[in-house]
């Protein structure tokens, strides 16, 4: 009896090393330190799911010296966090054979904050003096000067640091929907009102999956295992148990804390970042030549896109759409 028993065990561990050494290894560089946002990657990870289709995934954090986007052209990782549609485009001008296969966000994440009292609708944000970084003024500042009547008069640089905005009650200023409001409650004492763009009327979609043509061509199964592994992570954190995924962003950023992860998950199901529109009937993760190529006419017609691109070739809807993981919520 022994012997079976004893043999049975290394027949166990054999077949567990087989497995292991089956999967296939692959890296997805995020575009920022680990957080919330980031959420249903390190589930996927921590559960099993993607291993569960065949791939050993590693995640590599983003950060402000960290070019990810870089390392995947490089063929160093094999996926990467895109940003928004913009980049999309942009990627399609220069000839950068980036496509982006998913979109986890269906709405931007970018907000508006005012005090309390200062505003009550989107439009009455032009009666502030408005801290706009270049990068959203160059993007969806342009927009709302074309579509809402804002001005190039009542937009101050923003350098990342709310002390202006908390000190003057005139000013608005721009954030991330889980990051500033978060910020400007516990530094300043008060719940600032929040304009999420998106319900304005910016609708790109945002933290998307990006992978290169070739890998598409070459390999589009590991592709799917890749963007339906992350889909049902987004499920599961969302709307499971999510500690162990949390326990691992802490680790990648000892920065994190429980509080302000329970607050980004808290405010992206408040707001439907991730499951809301398509989403609710497509699944997580979504992507329509509707939407995208309304938004591309909606830049072309504001400035922001100044030359026509292929916009149709900066995403590809094979691998989601399908309904997958809607089980699980």
């Amino acid at each position: 009896m022994r012997r079976i028993l004893f043999a049975g065990l290394i027949s166990c561990l054999m077949t567990g090393s087989a497995v292991a050494q089956d999967l296939k290894k692959a890296a997805f560089g995020t575009n920022w330190l680990a957080q919330a946002e980031h959420g249903g990657f390190y589930q996927s990870v921590a559960d099993g799911t993607y291993a569960g289709c065949g791939l050993d995934v590693t995640i590599v954090p983003g950060g402000p010296q960290v070019n990810n986007r870089a390392l995947m052209l490089a063929n160093k990782i094999q996926y990467h966090m895109g940003g928004d549609l913009l980049q999309a485009f942009s990627a399609v001008e220069k000839g950068i054979p980036v496509v982006s296969v998913a979109a986890i966000f269906q709405k931007h994440p970018q907000v508006i904050l005012a005090h309390p009292g200062k505003a009550e609708t989107f439009e009455d944000l032009k009666n502030l003096t408005l801290l706009i970084g270049d990068n959203g003024y160059h993007s969806y500042y342009r927009w709302m000067m074309a579509d809402y009547g804002f001005t190039e008069e009542q937009r101050v640089p923003y350098t990342f640091n709310p002390a202006p905005f908390l000190a003057d009650e005139n000013k608005g200023m721009q954030g991330y929907l889980s990051s500033e409001p978060y910020v400007v409650e516990k530094e300043g004492g008060f719940t600032p009102k929040v304009f999420l763009i998106a319900d304005a009327g910016y609708s790109t979609y945002a933290t998307t999956i990006e992978t290169l043509a070739e890998t598409i061509e070459n390999d589009p199964e590991s592709v799917r295992c890749f963007v339906e592994g992350s889909i049902k992570g987004w499920y599961n954190y969302l709307y499971g148990d999510r500690s162990a995924a949390n326990e691992l962003i802490k680790t990648h950023n000892p920065e994190m804390s429980d509080d302000k992860l329970d607050y980004a998950v808290s405010k992206m199901l408040e707001h439907g970042i991730v499951d809301s529109g398509d989403a609710l009937t497509l699944g997580i993760g979504a992507l329509t030549d509707e939407k995208v190529g309304g938004f591309y006419d909606k830049m072309r017609a504001v400035g922001v896109l100044e030359n026509e691109v292929d916009w149709q070739a900066a995403y590809s809807t094979q691998f989601v759409n399908l309904g997958v993981g809607m089980d699980l919520k």
